[in-house]
């Protein structure tokens, strides 16, 4: 079984969260205890009386609550923006090493244990590093999020090349209808015939909050 995953998408805003806790829920419905990630999260809002940010709080509750916070997430910033430029803001420096201790931690207490990243895969983490450099230093296989509307076949390959050339394993894609679908079919067409991994499902448009939509967990290795 998959032992870590790493959650990356074609752009902001393409549902990298709405997988990430599917995944979740799918993996825990069948027996597997399964952690979920946000390692740096931007954007807070008061949610029961106090500063959090939805992703962070999703994928908690997704694993279960079984994992402390602090494991889940270990960078959050409140303004709304690229988290190496909210850090910067708050004079701080988003480092590797604590991301890298708590997936550790995680591992020794998960049989899983489900990353995700923010915005893309070339999304810095700080002046040096990208979420490539994450994913290559805690081992892990992407499963790329491809929002499907316009460009985003480029994005998806471009995304799959960045994976060739870092030699991170790509272990599959899902297709997320962000506009309404009635042309976009061939869009999936043509993915499915340049990405050399396999889809593992398709999200629906406008499915209003549904969880139903399980994604094929026997495509992974």
């Amino acid at each position: 079984m998959v032992k870590g995953i790493f959650i990356a998408g074609t752009d902001t805003g393409v549902g990298k969260t709405y997988v990430t806790c599917r995944l979740l829920e799918q993996y825990r419905a069948l027996g597997v205890n399964a952690a979920g990630m946000k390692p740096v999260a931007s954007g807070m809002s008061m949610m029961d009386g106090r500063w959090a940010n939805e992703d962070v709080e999703l994928i908690w509750q997704a694993s279960g609550q079984a994992f402390p916070r602090q494991l889940i997430n270990q960078y959050v910033y409140q303004p709304f923006i690229a988290p190496h430029l909210a850090a910067k803001q708050s004079g701080e420096l988003i480092a590797l090493a604590p991301v890298e201790q708590s997936f550790w931690q995680l591992e020794e207490l998960a049989d899983v244990v489900i990353v995700e990243g923010a915005g893309g895969l070339m999304t810095p983490i700080n002046d040096h590093q990208t979420y490539v450099e994450l994913a290559r230093a805690l081992e892990l296989q992407v499963i790329l999020v491809v929002a499907i509307r316009l460009g985003c076949i480029n994005h998806a390959l471009l995304t799959q090349q960045v994976l060739q050339q870092s030699k991170i394993p790509f272990a599959g894609w899902v297709a997320n209808y962000t506009e309404a679908e009635e042309l976009m079919p061939e869009v999936v067409r043509s993915l499915e015939d340049r990405l050399n991994a396999p889809l593992l499902g398709v999200l629906p448009w406008n499915r209003r909050g549904d969880s139903s939509v399980d994604l094929n967990l026997g495509l992974l290795n």
